[in-house]
């Protein structure tokens, strides 16, 4: 496995580790784990788009919200934490799917995967992340803000990573399609030794998200075993970088650098996400 200098390494630490004999990179995963028969999913495509509209250079420059929110709406005033079941949570769940967010099943109970549709709406509002449902959450359910676009001229269909607010948005055709709370890179450097490809080799890193421009390249299907854990469903943007589900996605950045979602969003996103779509990540995460 080739070596490279890591972004914010100093070069001596790179040296030391290097002369330690351990795997210096960057991300969750790899390019060269890709599994040969189904990993690549090299028919998987973007949704259909004309030509005329996949090459429109701007059209993402009036990207809107592609269920735009009904006038007047009133939304309940209970007070709701974790764990509540009844109609408000029902309202709040089909709420947040109407503004593209993802709830999960709209069922009237109130747990995780309902808490991290909530940080994301709560984070683009402005609001203090909580699993309390309060009167300024009810307050902006009624008249909700949109994300800020952070690629005014990006393609008509992209993803765009804040790091600042740890959401990604994906914009499909020019519209907001899916909006998702996520963890990237802790930015904390690591070194982990793990038994990789039948030998027990030692892994360093910085666990940072870099910012710039990419393109999704291969994915994989299901639970994808990596020397540094397991991702599900990774869809692979930037080297061993990569979009993927995890059992744990906490309010903080705590990936080794990629960009981890809740389980349900990482069920979905492939069939959204195609192969060859940008890939933009902006900001930076103030603790």
């Amino acid at each position: 496995m080739r070596a490279h200098r890591l972004p914010g390494m100093a070069p001596a630490l790179l040296t030391a580790l290097l002369t330690a004999g351990a795997v210096v990179l960057t991300g969750c995963g790899t390019q060269a784990e890709r599994p040969r028969a189904t990993g690549a999913a090299p028919d998987m495509t973007r949704p259909a788009t004309s030509a005329a509209s996949a090459a429109a250079p701007s059209a993402g420059a009036l990207a809107v919200p592609s269920r735009t929110a009904a006038p007047q709406v009133t939304a309940p005033k209970d007070k709701l934490k974790l764990g509540a079941k009844g109609k408000a949570v029902k309202w709040l769940q089909t709420r947040l799917t109407e503004l593209n967010y993802r709830p999960g099943k709209v069922d009237g109970r109130y747990g995780g995967t309902t808490l991290a549709a909530v940080w994301a709406f709560q984070k683009v509002n402005g609001l203090k992340p909580s699993s309390t449902i309060g009167s300024r959450t009810w307050a902006a359910l009624e008249s909700p803000k949109t994300p800020k676009v952070l690629v005014p001229g990006g393609k008509a269909t992209r993803a765009e990573v804040n790091l600042s607010k740890q959401i990604m948005v994906l914009y499909v055709d020019g519209q907001q399609e899916l909006i998702t709370h996520i963890s990237s890179g802790s930015g904390v450097p690591y070194c982990e030794t793990a038994v990789w490809q039948g030998k027990e080799q030692r892994f360093c890193g910085s666990a940072r998200t870099p910012t710039g421009d990419y393109r999704t390249t291969w994915r994989a299907s299901g639970w994808h075993k990596s020397y540094l854990g397991e991702l599900y469903n990774p869809i692979f943007f930037n080297g061993g970088i990569a979009f993927h589900g995890a059992l744990s996605v906490p309010l903080y950045p705590a990936s080794h650098g990629c960009v981890r979602l809740p389980m349900n969003v990482a069920e979905t996103l492939p069939a959204m996400l195609g192969k060859g779509v940008p890939v933009h990540v902006r900001g930076k995460f103030r603790r």
